[in-house]
């Protein structure tokens, strides 16, 4: 309709305007039919779907939708991440995965709910960063067996070869192609002042001395010589807080809000983990869980007498008991162990401050 009023109404205009306001109306139209096709959708601000926003959070988030051709992808939502890359992983730095469906070498269940998916290979992550020089950033790939994107990176010197050239390390929020990263956990270059500053980068690796106070930092050790432990999961970070005097401890706030005491030689890397909007999406059916690897959990009521606390009876009713686990452990909200300073002498001594709980939690106490 738009066009057909279009064309009566540049029927009686000359032929030079009326073909450039022809083209303008053409254009015009094919922008908003593009933006109507369009698969990814901005949330507004304020409504109820979006992400409640905290530190370091981007501004527009973005997530993939899809017209609900089918029940199954109807609510399903997903991150935008148009750099990863789509081929396969170096077979190199990959290894095969057994499964063993929740079972341990005596067939029991371990692990409930667990069992098929689709057939993965495990991603050698080098959580040490031993090797100096500089490395080029080649490309970001998805990682089936995490929730944080891996980099392919790959080492400058010449004489490398095999895993010491090729490498997959955790990336950085922000990291893509082309970028430069490197790793001063076998020493510090000897430079003082703006020289210094240039190593603290997003993708560097530096002891936890040499990182000023304030920092983002993840993949943080608790070992001089050991790997990467602590704030590996998609969009965590940790935060450097205070160096202690003495020159043997810092102190480290992590994403729970715990502040924890971290020995000065244990190396971190700089900057937040990708894959920020990881939290926001959907997966839309049940079969997709299947994908990944989970078998349907299954409700205590609905159990027999003999499989669960909860179950036996007639109808939907727990016997009035109060809520408790399948091994009878008291659950929503019931404190099992103390940790840290409240808990036995030198269970966790490394604990300055615990996470907010309750009443702290609630009204954003740290």
């Amino acid at each position: 309709m738009l066009c057909v009023r279009a064309l009566r109404t540049f029927s009686s205009l000359g032929a030079p305007s009326s073909s450039r306001a022809l083209t303008h109306v053409f254009q015009t139209t094919t922008a908003t039919n593009s933006i109507a096709r369009t698969y990814a959708t901005h949330f507004a601000r304020g409504s109820k779907d979006e992400p409640k926003a905290s530190s370091l959070n981007v501004d527009n988030t973005i997530f993939k939708t899809y017209k609900p051709v089918s029940p199954g992808i109807r609510h399903l939502r997903r991150p935008i991440n148009d750099h990863i890359y789509q081929g396969r992983p170096v077979r190199l730095l990959t290894a095969c995965l057994r499964k063993h469906g929740g079972r341990n070498s005596h067939g029991r269940i371990t692990v409930r709910f667990r069992g098929g998916g689709h057939k993965r290979r495990v991603r050698l992550i080098d959580f040490l960063r031993t090797e100096p020089g500089e490395y080029d950033v080649i490309r970001i790939e998805y990682d089936p067996g995490r929730s944080a994107h891996i980099a392919l990176i790959k080492a400058r010197d010449a004489n490398a070869e095999g895993k010491a050239r090729w490498k997959y390390i955790l990336a950085t929020e922000g990291m893509r192609p082309g970028d430069v990263v490197q790793s001063y956990r076998m020493g510090m270059p000897e430079t003082t002042g703006i020289l210094r500053t240039r190593t603290v980068r997003p993708g560097n690796v530096l002891p936890i001395r040499f990182i000023p106070t304030g920092t983002v930092i993840h993949c943080v050790a608790l070992s001089p010589t050991g790997k990467a432990l602590l704030v590996r999961s998609a969009g965590s970070f940790a935060q450097v807080v205070h160096h202690d005097e003495s020159g043997r401890y810092s102190h480290v706030r992590l994403q729970s809000g715990e502040i924890r005491q971290v020995l000065q030689d244990c190396c971190a890397t700089i900057g937040r983990v990708s894959n920020l909007n990881w939290k926001g999406r959907k997966i839309g059916k049940a079969g997709r869980n299947r994908w990944l690897g989970w078998r349907p959990r299954v409700r205590g009521v609905a159990m027999n007498a003999n499989d669960h606390p909860h179950g036996g009876g007639r109808g939907k009713s727990k016997s009035n008991k109060h809520p408790v686990s399948v091994w009878g452990w008291a659950t929503k909200g019931k404190r099992t162990r103390k940790p840290g300073p409240k808990g036995p002498k030198n269970s966790n001594k490394m604990v300055i401050r615990e996470r907010p709980r309750g009443k702290e939690k609630r009204t954003g106490g740290s």
